[in-house]
Formats: C-alpha cells, sequence, structure tokens
C-alpha cells in the first residue's frame, strides 16, 4: 500500500471504466486505420480529457486488443498497476455493442446491482464511456471483451463475493477519476451490499468495522456473508442509505475504541475524523475510577479500568445513536462489543 501524504499533495488517478474505456478508443481505432492510438485520449463524464499510454497492443484477423495499466494516483486502490485489455471485433449492422467478460473480470449471480444477472461486472457508467467513445468512430455493432489478468485474486479483496460477482473484478467508475483516499467509494459499497442482501430477501443484515467484530457478529447470528456490510468507519453511510431501504433487523458490532465513538454520537469513526473522549468515559465510569480513565491513553486502558459495566453502557448509549440515526425506519437495531479477540463484551438490544 502506498504512503499516505498530505491531502493537498496527493496524486489522483483513473477508474478500471476510464481505462477500459480508453483501450476500446484505441483498439477500434486500430481496426478501423491499421494504426493504435497511442497516447489514447478520452472524454469523462464530467468533460475532462485524459491520456492513456498503451501497455499491450495486437491486431489479429478481425480482432484488435490494447491494454493499459490502471494507474490509480495515491489511492491505496487493490487493482492499482493492473492491466485492463479489451478486445473489439466489429459485428454486422444492427446487432448493436456486445459487452463480455473475459479472464479477471466477473458474472453477476445475484439480483439488486444495477446490472441483471449474467451480466459482465461491466457497470453502466463505464459502459456508458465505452459507447460514447465508439459513437464518436462512428461504430453502433461490436463486440467488446474485457479482462483483467490476475483480476479473480484481486476480486478476493473486494466486495464483490460478497454481492454476488464471480470469477473476478468489476469495471467501475461514476466520474472515471479515483479521488485518493475517497470515502464515496466505499459507501457506494455500503449502499449495494444493502441493495444485494434487500433483492435476496435478507431480513438481518450487520454492518462491523472491522474483520474481527464481523467474524464475530457473523458467528453469534449465524448470518450468510451476503448479509455482512463492510461498515468501516462509515457508520452514518450505512445507517442514513438502511433509514430509506429498511430490512427488519440490524446489528453493529466493533471494538470498544469505535464504538464509543458511535455512543458519543460521531457517525464517521475514522480516527483522523473522530476521537475518543476520556471525559465521556469518566462520566459513565464509578466515581473512584475517573481519575485513571481520563488519565488513560487509549479506549483499551479505559476498558481494562472499568470492566465490562463500562462497556454494557457504552452499548446502550451506542444503540441510542444507532436509533435516532434511523430515526422511524421500522428496524430492530442492536450494538455488539467485541475484544481484540473477538469475545462479545457487550450486548445492547
Amino acid at each position: 500500500m502506498r504512503t499516505e501524504k498530505p491531502e493537498g499533495q496527493l496524486r489522483r488517478g483513473w477508474t478500471t471504466g476510464a481505462c477500459a474505456a480508453a483501450a476500446v478508443k484505441a483498439a477500434a481505432t486500430a481496426l478501423l486505420t491499421g494504426r493504435f492510438a497511442d497516447p489514447v485520449s478520452i472524454t469523462l463524464p464530467k468533460g475532462e480529457t485524459p491520456s492513456f499510454a498503451l501497455a499491450y497492443e495486437s491486431i489479429v484477423g478481425g480482432e484488435a486488443t490494447a491494454g493499459i495499466i490502471k494507474d490509480a494516483g495515491d489511492d491505496p486502490d487493490v487493482t492499482h498497476g493492473a492491466l485492463v485489455k479489451v478486445r473489439v471485433r466489429f459485428l454486422g449492422q444492427g446487432a448493436g455493442v456486445r459487452f463480455l467478460a473475459g479472464e479477471g473480470v466477473g458474472t453477476v449471480t445475484k439480483p439488486g446491482l444495477p446490472l441483471k444477472v449474467g451480466e459482465p461486472a461491466i457497470n453502466p457508467v463505464p459502459r456508458s464511456m465505452i459507447l460514447k467513445e465508439l459513437l464518436t468512430l462512428g461504430l453502433h455493432d461490436a463486440e467488446v471483451l474485457i479482462s483483467v489478468p490476475g483480476g479473480e485474486a484481486l476480486a478476493a479483496k473486494t466486495w464483490n463475493p460478497r454481492l454476488g460477482i464471480v470469477g473476478g473484478l468489476s469495471i467501475l467508475g461514476t466520474t472515471g477519476i479515483v479521488n485518493p483516499f475517497s470515502c464515496a467509494a466505499w459507501i457506494s459499497s455500503i449502499h449495494r451490499g444493502i441493495d444485494v442482501a434487500r433483492a435476496m430477501g435478507l431480513t438481518h443484515v450487520a454492518g462491523c468495522t472491522g474483520s474481527t467484530s464481523e467474524d464475530a457478529v457473523q458467528s453469534h447470528y449465524g448470518l450468510p456473508i451476503e448479509a455482512m456490510l463492510d461498515m468501516g468507519d462509515f457508520a452514518g453511510g450505512l445507517l442514513k442509505y438502511l433509514r430509506v431501504n429498511p430490512v427488519e433487523r440490524l446489528t453493529i458490532g466493533g471494538g470498544f475504541g469505535k464504538m464509543t465513538k458511535l455512543a458519543q454520537g460521531a457517525m464517521d469513526l475514522h480516527s483522523g475524523r473522530s476521537q475518543v473522549d476520556n471525559q465521556f468515559l469518566a462520566e459513565r465510569a464509578p466515581k473512584d475510577l475517573r481519575a485513571l480513565i481520563i488519565k488513560s491513553n487509549t479506549a483499551l486502558e479505559a476498558y481494562e479500568i472499568a470492566g465490562k459495566n463500562l462497556s454494557s453502557i457504552i452499548a446502550v448509549e451506542a444503540l441510542g445513536q444507532v436509533r435516532r440515526v434511523l430515526g422511524d425506519a421500522p428496524i430492530l437495531a442492536d450494538v455488539i462489543i467485541v475484544d481484540r479477540d473477538g469475545q462479545m463484551i457487550a450486548h445492547a438490544i
């Protein structure tokens, strides 16, 4: 993972969708002219016109393939450095544009996504970008096969397995631009996870701050993987979406520190955007322990001083914040707090 730098110095990158659209233009141009456009420029949805250098090019018979190395800038994107390859061949008049999933690109197998079951996981905006580039070249009938060598292994590090996208990555992007350390992509993934869970008819979902709490909550309730929403630090993003897209039951799980922030009313639990207030903890602990808690270095130390009684109070107050954000949504909610070993130390219902 690349080292985080001050926000003003972070370099933005390009989505897999932008790379695919540029590769399509290069390959289609080669079929029309016999030469690859390199570098190749495209127009993004908001009007930007970046150029991309080709890393691969081939013409065999009536097919042309172009490849572009994805540059995610300074974003810790698992697809940074991946080769996005596109093979284009022309079809007969009236055939339209056909999208296919090649090596490392997934296929949709569950409802709830903006693509039909059975479709290649090439999202609507990248498809629109590709169609625009083809139309600019005067092309209306073509087969577009997108592949990402090694993409199936990379996809295991993403939400795709939970969303029912099998065999590889999704070709993503709404603007064509990857903004470094953007929260938007994560929150969007949370929303899509909720959509899939609802479409599958799941009545109980869980949002957890990390793998330890997720494992504990999943085991406690016996939930399927599709019910596990990788909430991370974005409690607000999850709760606000559920408020207007409800399910019957919601469990929030996390460690003592993150759940303390939630109890304080924070909806972004990232350490850079919210902090545990020792005074808040001290006021909820026995009087004889308050001075020690105020001086504690971490939330974990405060918990070790005060024990499970304090964690139970925090769970109840965190649940109160969850219910406040959910408003009148018909959702039965609970909060589970776990220790670093994944043992449940508090449960508020």
